[in-house]
């Protein structure tokens, strides 16, 4: 048990360059990528009408930093050439704001950070923030590329996808251009858009396919070389990291994650050497954390119903019907302060929690007597459920 301060570290100079927001200096084994990037943005530096652009690919393969970086190669270019040609970034993270309406009146707050103008609350309607994004847009006298990060958060609300791009033939704006870049991780997000945005969107796609066991390793050996101290780590290490995350997700977050956790599993036991034990117990460690952030992102209803499953499996009940659930789940909404929804509603939520891989359903049959019904089960570590829902 540590008493004091540390003067120094074991394994780690840098632990930011293992954190998500960490913005590196090169993007790495992305270049098809960023060439295919260029192509279609690259209008906009002739003062054409930008390309609308989605971008596709899992969580942690790299599109958000991708589009970070050439967005903000094409606003450098469009200032080196001095050619009257102005180019703004603007972004949002549409897993924060879930509808137009939101996203739209982000939009506006962030255009107006750097500026003398108040930032707008709720109270508008969807066309008054359209308005004052507009105007915004407009004042900018130059093309301005709205980046819709997690734009599958949308779900079916995709009225702002309609409206930018109509912007300028629609008369709302005479001295700008509108480009959008969306960024979803669900390749079925475009069959669920209406007709009439896919006809207006008319945008070029960009995929992003997961990361092999090389490339994971280049960009693990780039993050240990500005993080890590010399010789610290066992030369299994990152080739082990590199594989398990290629294998089970192609993440390079996944990967990085692992390396990160490798080494705090060292530095906390008071060593200068990372082995391939640490891995092991870094892939325990970064699955819990998942688990729990997968947990934090449902519903209060999706959190209501886990955590009646798992008090239910605490006491050895599980697995259970749904006519044994519903009096569980209605004592835990009442207890947080929420009215609980009805069976099928509760149905609903049980399918899709199933397919998120927290619960587990089972078809039984009972034969003539007892007919078929299914039954539910948890699937994931029930201290995390616990630990999640009391924070």
């Amino acid at each position: 048990m540590r008493t004091t301060f540390r003067t120094e570290r074991n394994v780690f100079t840098n632990k930011d360059v293992f954190k998500e927001g960490y913005d590196p200096d090169e993007i790495l084994e992305r270049d098809e990528e960023i060439s295919e990037y260029i192509g279609y943005l690259e209008d906009a530096l002739f003062g054409e009408t930008p390309k609308n652009i989605i971008v596709y690919g899992n969580t942690g393969v790299g599109k958000t930093v991708v589009t970070d970086h050439v967005t903000q190669m094409l606003s450098s270019e469009a200032e080196r050439r001095d050619e009257g040609v102005d180019i703004h970034v603007v972004k949002v993270n549409c897993g924060h704001h879930t509808s137009s309406y939101q996203a739209a009146v982000a939009l506006v707050n962030a255009m107006r950070r750097d500026t003398d103008r108040e930032e707008i609350g709720k109270g508008y309607g969807f066309a008054d923030a359209m308005d004052m994004l507009y105007a915004e847009v407009e004042q900018r006298e130059g093309t301005v590329y709205v980046i819709l990060d997690e734009i599958d958060f949308l779900g079916d609300d995709d009225q702002i996808l309609y409206e930018l791009p109509r912007a300028s033939a629609n008369g709302y704006v005479e001295r700008s251009h509108v480009g959008v870049i969306g960024i979803s991780n669900d390749y079925t997000y475009r069959d669920n858009l209406s007709s009439k945005v896919k006809d207006t969107l008319q945008e070029d796609e960009i995929k992003f396919p997961p990361y092999d066991a090389a490339e994971l390793r280049t960009i693990l050996e780039d993050r240990a070389e500005k993080g890590m101290k010399e010789d610290v780590l066992d030369g299994a290490v990152i080739p082990k990291c590199a594989a398990i995350s290629a294998r089970d997700s192609g993440s390079a977050r996944q990967a990085i994650d692992l390396l990160r956790e490798a080494g705090n599993v060292a530095d906390a036991d008071g060593r200068d050497a990372v082995g391939e034990t640490d891995v092991d117990e870094a892939v325990t460690r970064v699955e819990r954390g998942r688990l729990k952030d997968g947990i934090r992102d449902l519903t209060a209803h999706g959190k209501h119903i886990l955590l009646s499953l798992a008090r239910a499996y605490g006491r050895q009940e599980t697995p259970l019907r749904l006519k044994e659930l519903l009096p569980i789940y209605e004592r835990v909404a009442r207890g947080a302060g929420s009215d609980p929804l009805g069976e099928h509603r509760v149905r609903d939520h049980l399918a899709d929690l199933t397919m998120l891989g927290f619960v587990e359903q089972r078809r039984t049959n009972k034969g003539r007597a007892g007919g078929q019904f299914y039954q539910y089960d948890l699937s994931v570590d029930a201290e995390a459920v616990f630990e999640v829902v009391s924070e």
